[in-house]
């Protein structure tokens, strides 16, 4: 069967008009097995499907590019096993595949260091709950999630007395925009508005008076350098000419 397993993935693309024609879709499918199960117990559309039918819907899943390892490993088992096995993969094992991988795309999240507050507490949430749970907290929970951490962090740096004007400016559009606002303000917006910020600072340097010549050419070498070249000679190269 192992062997078989790329010709018959090649064939799922091939065949499909075929089928669509002949069977249900997967989203039908689910469909059917709804009003099936509410109208006649454990009666599932997988039942009456042969085998060469079965094995193209697994085929389709392991062909799935969104499909996660579980899922990958428990749709090569029913690929090379018997109808009965295809059968209840389909009925019952790509399920329970998917949550699995769902547990651990949510672990993952929970253990990475850049999660923060709001993620790390729906992501347990989720982990603890069923497995829709799961299923939506990967759909939209951890976008909603994460904005509630970046709502969080952009309000701490509007209240630091070290954020200058720029940095104020651009958090207060942030927090008044939308979510992808406020991701790439944390992401790009920042640096810009901090860099904004820290010219002005140069620039106040450079229009002292009482300077000497070294730090007046060193703040011009920072002016004409990037934002961490301006961060740096702010923090520490001011102080060190």
């Amino acid at each position: 069967m192992r062997a078989n397993r790329a010709a018959l993935a090649l064939a799922v693309g091939a065949l499909t008009p075929a089928l669509l024609l002949a069977s249900p879709s997967f989203g039908a499918t689910a469909t059917a097995a709804t009003a099936a199960s509410a109208t006649a117990g454990d009666e599932s559309p997988y039942d009456s499907m042969t085998e060469e039918e079965l094995r193209i819907a697994v085929a389709r899943v392991l062909a799935d590019d969104s499909a996660g390892k579980a899922v990958r490993r428990e749709a090569g088992r029913a690929l090379d096993g018997t109808a009965d096995d295809l059968r209840a993969f389909l009925k019952t094992g790509l399920a329970l595949a998917r949550d699995e991988d769902n547990r651990v795309a949510i672990a993952r999240l929970l253990a990475a260091p850049e999660s923060g507050k709001a993620v790390r507490r729906e992501a347990g949430r989720a982990l603890d709950g069923t497995a829709a749970d799961r299923e939506a907290f990967l759909a939209t929970g951890l976008a909603l999630a994460r904005d509630e951490d970046n709502r969080v962090a952009i309000a701490r740096l509007l209240a630091a007395p070290e954020s200058g004007k720029a940095v104020r400016r651009e958090a207060g559009r942030a927090l008044d925009g939308t979510a992808a606002d406020r991701e790439a303000f944390l992401a790009t917006g920042y640096r810009l508005a901090r860099a904004e910020d820290d010219r002005v600072a140069v620039a106040r340097i450079l229009a002292r008076t009482d300077i000497s010549a070294a730090l007046r050419a060193a703040a011009r070498t920072a002016l004409d350098g990037t934002p961490e070249e301006l961060r740096y000679f702010l923090e520490v190269g001011q102080y060190q000419v």
